[in-house]
């Protein structure tokens, strides 16, 4: 594990977190409902200044933080009468569903402008080529070493090593079937059985050449281990092009996050087998998950440039799925608060047409024991991954 890797990445949640409740609070503001609190983290309270009407402070536990604004439901008391006036649940529905989007949609902000300035300041990656980028020189006793990029005296060569690969070569072709890209590369690996001889044709300066070796196991990790790593090449785009690769890159998110969170109930058996990465399982993962990955891509033998974009996809790819999955129209979820308004309002509508009265607010204590189900439910998955990731990790990279 590379502290300062968790370290980047935990700064880097915390600020996700914030800029969230940021979001609450200025729309919350500006509509003139009442903002009494804007804590950073729980528990105790270290600092605190009040300006106005909102008390501003820090906490002592940094896992998150909170903005409260006053009278969010029908069971939000209100302190002073004389406030009700200005608070969340008497204001337009309109505003009230801007104040609750406007938490996923600093998300969605923060993730294209973190994907829209690396590719204008770094450049868009190309990895999915068959030129090697890294060697490693040893198989790994473990995946935790695989991911640390770790080797012992003890640790025999790898196979890659034994072959006689360089950085820079381009494979065309493993076991005699043609590769053109790194999925085709890595794929053929894992699919060779571990101890088996094996061909790799490659070509350096101008020749072609046939290497042969034997190919390894890494314990804790499914298919082969050859020790190899591609070479990534960044090209810096244009404001237009950046534009469209941060779109694209959202697109691609969105769709595979919600094929994740569709597959993760059947995944659960294979989080905790050996071929966890060849499944859906490989697919999904928890903080911890993402944590571990922001380590080792910090501490892995890359170039700067490759550990700064693998941050920051990282992090806006995060910002997007946390977002998205915030909308669903699921309580204690804002998506679930905003489900509830819409409810109202439609139940208002109905009612003017038989010319009764508006019923109002959404009995809150009725859909408690709803709210508290579905919240067990996301605890339950959400320790089942950190279960999974502390005692099965995901290994990210080569073959």
């Amino acid at each position: 594990m590379d502290l300062i890797g968790w370290v980047i990445f935990l700064v880097a949640l915390l600020f996700s977190v914030m800029l969230h409740e940021t979001g609450h609070f200025v729309t919350a503001k500006k509509f003139g409902m009442k903002v009494t609190r804007y804590f950073v983290g729980f528990g105790p309270t270290i600092w605190s200044t009040r300006r106005g009407e909102t008390e501003y402070g820090v906490k002592a536990l940094p896992f998150g933080g909170f903005v409260k604004i006053i009278g969010m439901h029908s069971l939000d008391d209100v302190d002073d009468p004389a406030d009700e006036p200005r608070s969340f649940r008497r204001q337009p529905a309109w505003q009230r569903i801007i104040v609750l989007c406007a938490g996923s949609f600093m998300h969605f902000v923060l993730a294209f402008l973190l994907i829209f300035g690396l590719a204008l300041g770094i450049g868009i990656a190309n990895q999915n080529t068959t030129q090697l980028g890294t060697i490693s020189t040893c198989v790994a006793a473990n995946l935790t070493q695989l991911n640390n990029g770790t080797c012992t005296a003890s640790d025999q060569a790898s196979p890659a090593k034994l072959a006689g690969l360089r950085v820079g070569d381009e494979v065309t072709a493993f076991n005699g079937t043609p590769v053109s890209n790194w999925t085709q590369l890595g794929n053929a690996i894992r699919r060779a059985p571990a101890g088996s001889p094996a061909t790799i044709t490659v070509k350096r300066d101008g020749q072609t050449l046939i290497l042969h070796t034997t190919l390894a196991q890494v314990s804790g990790r499914s298919g082969a281990y050859l020790g190899i790593a591609p070479a990534v090449v960044f090209q810096v785009a244009n404001p237009i092009r950046a534009a469209q690769y941060a779109g694209s890159s959202f697109g691609q998110v969105i769709v595979g996050s919600a094929k994740a969170v569709a597959a993760l109930p059947g995944a659960l058996p294979k989080l905790f087998s050996k071929d966890r990465g060849s499944t859906a399982a490989g697919q999904v993962s928890s903080v911890v998950g993402a944590a571990e990955a922001t380590g080792a891509a910090v501490a892995a033998n890359v170039g700067w440039q490759y550990k700064v974009s693998f941050v920051l996809l990282l992090v806006a790819s995060l910002n997007i799925f946390v977002g998205v999955f915030n909308m669903l129209p699921l309580l204690p979820l804002d998506g679930g608060h905003v489900a509830v308004i819409v409810w109202e309002r439609i139940r208002a509508w109905f009612a003017r047409l038989r010319g009764r009265p508006d019923p109002g607010l959404v009995d809150m204590a009725k859909l408690l024991p709803v709210s508290f189900s579905i919240f067990l439910v996301l605890m339950f998955f959400g320790i089942v991954l950190v279960l999974a990731d502390i005692v099965n990790p995901l290994n990210i990279g080569g073959g």
